[in-house]
């Protein structure tokens, strides 16, 4: 029998302005109008204190990949924890799930032999840069540590991590930033693409990071990190053919590439990893969110068989880790997710209803202040612009994101706002119905805001 709870939601939003923090958050217009407090899920749908349910457009923050209430994913969960609670992997410790979980990623991602597991997608690639920089550093060259990222995009908010995101709004206020940070075009062509074919902008990009390259010197540069479709930065999925002009120059270059899953992964693009979807290896991945679907907190990095056998040289130790990397439940959680996304082949689904999803918000570019839509899989964004032949946005004064979340909730859809735009990526899950009654809410929340 499911437990029922009587909240009192007055309580509840006195205390959440009373104490807690929010990221990403204006914090001062937060204190007027205060948090949805959420309190159930099922499926692809969210419940609030006061009995509303609402349509969860952007699984949770990218990555209920499986849909909310998977009571397997608790059983998991709770049985770890009654038998053993917590053990690190520092020191040579082990646990089973642990292992397991390595095990299963090294099928998952075969160009990759060896896992280390964080908490999440920070730390994630935090991780992934230091070991970047470790390697070249144990290959005799450790002035190679230079780190070249892309405009637009999110890498987390560690400090290295965020040195490596190219959104400026998150630089604010916290400089300075970690030097060794250089950043290359994203690879948007509706505000990118001076009037070039798709192979001309894609020959134009790899012209630029040739000139990075040659600029800083290749014997200084470390790594390239970017995310194979650009997330939380503008949803911005690649042109045809760029990573398969950009990993040869990188190669060319000794210059190692992060591939940056953190999203991505899982399921989200349309295969088990965007790699996949690209026709791309790189020689470390990061990832975290969708592998265990958001239930408990987890996320990790893999390395080739290259860099793992640089990293085990006889006379160093690996002084990097994190207390709850390898964390046995979040590990046994992560194990019964990716059965589910594998049983349910959740992949599929995420590429037949994203085409549905494109598909349908695209009719919405015929909306006056649309500007652009754009996706891949199930992820996909509406931009939004004052006036559409100069592509020009709107002013942060005029509160359209506010304004757009709260015409969206208000017809029961949860999914990203700000001023340019709506982001949506609901759990993989999602049916063809619950598709259509997306983009629906959306032209209906595009119409009552900028008509």
């Amino acid at each position: 029998m499911t437990q029922t709870f009587d909240w009192n939601t007055e309580r509840l939003l006195e205390q959440d302005l009373a104490h807690l923090l929010h990221p990403v958050t204006n914090l001062h217009r937060h204190r007027k109008s205060g948090p949805v407090v959420l309190v159930e899920g099922k499926g692809t749908r969210v419940k609030d204190t006061t009995g509303k349910w609402y349509l969860d457009g952007f699984a949770g923050l990218w990555n209920v990949n499986v849909g909310h209430g998977r009571t397997e994913l608790a059983d998991v969960a709770r049985e770890q924890m009654a038998r053993l609670a917590f053990q690190p992997t520092f020191f040579g410790l082990a646990t089973p799930p642990t292992i397991e979980l390595a095990s299963k990623l090294a099928e998952l991602l075969p160009h990759h032999s060896h896992f280390q597991f964080t908490s999440g997608g920070a730390e994630s690639n935090e991780t992934a840069l230091k070991i970047a920089r470790y390697y070249w550093s144990l290959s005799g060259k450790p002035e190679k540590t230079k780190i070249i990222s892309r405009r637009m995009a999110y890498h987390g908010i560690a400090m290295g991590a965020l040195a490596a995101t190219g959104v400026p709004a998150y630089h604010a206020d916290f400089g300075p930033l970690a030097p060794g940070f250089v950043y290359a075009s994203a690879p948007l062509d509706y505000r990118n693409n001076p009037g070039l074919s798709e192979a001309e902008f894609v020959a134009m990009l790899a012209k630029e990071l040739e000139e990075i390259i040659a600029r800083e010197g290749a014997d200084t540069i470390a790594a390239f990190i970017g995310e194979p479709v650009q997330g939380a930065g503008g949803v911005v999925p690649p042109p045809e053919g760029y990573w398969k002009a950009i990993v040869p120059i990188l190669k060319k270059h000794d210059i190692l590439l992060i591939a940056d899953e953190v999203i991505t992964g899982f399921g989200r693009t349309g295969k088990m990893f965007a790699q996949e979807t690209y026709g791309f290896q790189a020689d470390i991945t990061s990832f975290a969110k969708g592998i265990t679907s958001g239930y408990v907190p987890l996320g990790g990095v893999g390395v080739t068989p290259e860099i793992f056998e640089r990293m085990a040289a006889p006379d160093r130790m690996f002084m990097h880790g994190f207390t709850y990397s390898g964390h046995p439940v979040a590990c046994a959680v992560g194990l019964a997710n990716i059965g589910i996304i594998e049983r349910e082949r959740l992949w599929e689904n995420a590429e037949v209803r994203g085409n549905q999803l494109l598909k349908r918000m695209k009719a919405l570019e015929s909306h006056p202040f649309v500007g652009n839509v754009r996706g891949k899989g199930l992820m996909a964004l509406i931009e939004v612009v004052e006036d559409k032949s100069s592509k020009k946005t709107f002013d942060a004064s005029k509160g359209i994101g506010g304004k757009l979340q709260a015409a969206s909730r208000n017809r029961g859809l949860i999914a990203r706002c700000n001023d340019t735009g709506f982001a949506v990526a609901p759990p993989l899950i999602i049916t063809e119905a619950e598709v259509d009654e997306m983009v629906n809410i959306l032209g209906e929340s595009l119409d009552e805001v900028l008509r």
